[in-house]
């Protein structure tokens, strides 16, 4: 039996901008209120989901979700027309606005949680939704991504969807940006690192005091058990509160796992050894490889604004040794830079780096591993994958002329307001369920 880890990308939509809504995440602060550019952002996540295609990866694709979302703002208070709605929001409530216009969505690292089949009690593939209960504008995601994620993967014998945990601080739950497994083989039975920024339930110290501490001990304790998973398989580890006050709001932004071999800043949990520990215990006969990056090499501030550790740690077909996709930001680091070049020299599974052009995402705060959440699957269950959602020399051309059809080329803060946006954004994600043949997805094709 073969396996596969794919990459399923989350497509751009139409109203990429910067708003700065995610506090603890720096790029997002920084460029908050400046004009971006949403055509530009979803050509490049498409060049790089194609980029991945051709260097022989399996590659998927998530689609956008509404925005704005009028059944959001309709609830909280807001009626009228669709207009009507959207122009007394700008006038009275801007941020909620802005809120229900981003296009974070299209991280899909923070989509769910995904653990594969070889790991499971019942021998299925199980996705939780990510509640995204520490940020507004990302809570309202899960139950689209939900739907989404049970229409790519329908078959109820192969595949158990959970809906997201409760919301409440105490089950903030972030995805598969805090999720790393590590096996011999993507269909061999693996060890799933579970990382955490606090307790819900009791006091913890260290605690991080400048940022929020997103994800919580008791929401990866329950995504365990609700995937039905091995309690001696599982590590459950914390993240440094240093490292989150720095600006790695996610594990993901300090660390990156890929089949036996961990990535990761020395400084990036609070205690490393015994999580090393642990994960070489639960491992048992497979060897793991933990690649250490010294803060005397890379400093925090250097690792997190090159976003070194939000990278693709792949395995390339017929290729020796592992290979990082990285964001280009990190070949215009001299420090990162620096010892990207020796890495690929030492001895570690790690043999090659290639770079991709991001930098609309990275501008609000994503890397390559934040657009691509990680779905292991044999070849019987990529067999029963929904097709039209997989990547092809077809499919990129039609996504690339939706695009250059319907996207604007520049966007401020201030053309939220034009209801004219909305138009083209519905406009845009109507023809895409067409591209996809999904039917009634979006609520405003239902109404």
């Amino acid at each position: 039996m073969s396996a596969y880890e794919v990459n399923f990308d989350g497509l751009i939509g139409p109203t990429h901008n910067y708003s700065g809504l995610s506090h603890g995440n720096l790029a997002s602060a920084n460029n908050a209120r400046r004009v971006s550019q949403p055509r530009a952002a979803a050509l490049q996540g498409l060049n790089k989901m194609w980029q991945l295609t051709e260097l022989g990866l399996q590659q998927g694709v998530l689609l956008p979700q509404q925005r704005p979302h009028l059944p959001t703002l309709r609830a909280l208070g807001f009626s009228g027309t669709d207009q009507a709605v959207i122009e007394q929001v700008a006038r009275s409530a801007p941020e909620l606005l802005a809120s229900c216009y981003s296009a974070s969505c299209m991280w899909t690292a923070n989509a769910a949680t995904v653990s594969p089949s070889a790991d499971t009690a019942d021998g299925k593939v199980h996705f939780t939704a990510a509640n995204l209960n520490s940020m507004f504008h990302r809570s309202i995601e899960h139950p689209s991504t939900s739907r989404l994620l049970q229409a790519i993967f329908s078959d109820g014998d192969l595949f158990a969807h959970h809906s997201a945990l409760p919301a409440g601080a105490h089950f903030g739950d972030e995805g598969a940006a805090n999720h790393n497994r590590l096996a011999a083989s993507y269909d061999a039975p693996g060890v799933e690192l579970f990382v955490y920024g606090r307790y819900a339930f009791r006091d913890n110290k260290p605690q991080a005091s400048r940022f929020p501490s997103r994800q919580t001990y008791e929401a990866s304790q329950a995504i365990s058990r609700l995937h039905q998973l091995d309690e001696n398989a599982v590590v459950y580890a914390q993240q440094s509160p240093a490292i989150i006050d720095a600006g790695a709001f996610h594990n993901d932004v300090v660390s990156v796992a890929n089949l036996n071999t961990l990535f990761l800043h020395e400084a990036a949990f609070v205690d490393k050894q015994a999580m090393q520990a642990q994960l070489q215990r639960a491992a048992g006969d497979t060897e793991l490889h933990f690649v250490e990056v010294p803060t005397a090499e890379v400093s925090l501030q250097d690792a997190i604004s090159s976003y070194l550790f939000n990278s693709q740690l792949v395995s390339l077909p017929n290729s020796d040794g592992m290979t990082l996709i990285l964001p280009q930001e990190s070949r215009e680091n001299p420090a990162v830079y620096q010892y990207l070049t020796a890495l690929q020299q030492a001895d570690t599974p790690i043999k090659a780096v290639k770079f991709v052009d991001v930098r609309q995402s990275m501008q609000n705060g994503g890397g390559p591993a934040c657009l691509r959440l990680r779905v292991a699957l044999t070849d019987q269950e990529l067999a029963a994958v929904n097709p039209r959602f997989l990547m092809n020399d077809e499919l990129y051309a039609r996504l690339v002329g939706w695009v250059e059809r319907h996207y604007r080329e520049r966007l401020s803060p201030e053309d939220l307001a034009d209801p004219q946006l909305m138009q083209e954004s519905f406009t845009a994600l109507d023809e895409l369920t067409q591209i996809f043949q999904l039917g009634s997805f979006y609520e405003f094709q239902q109404n």
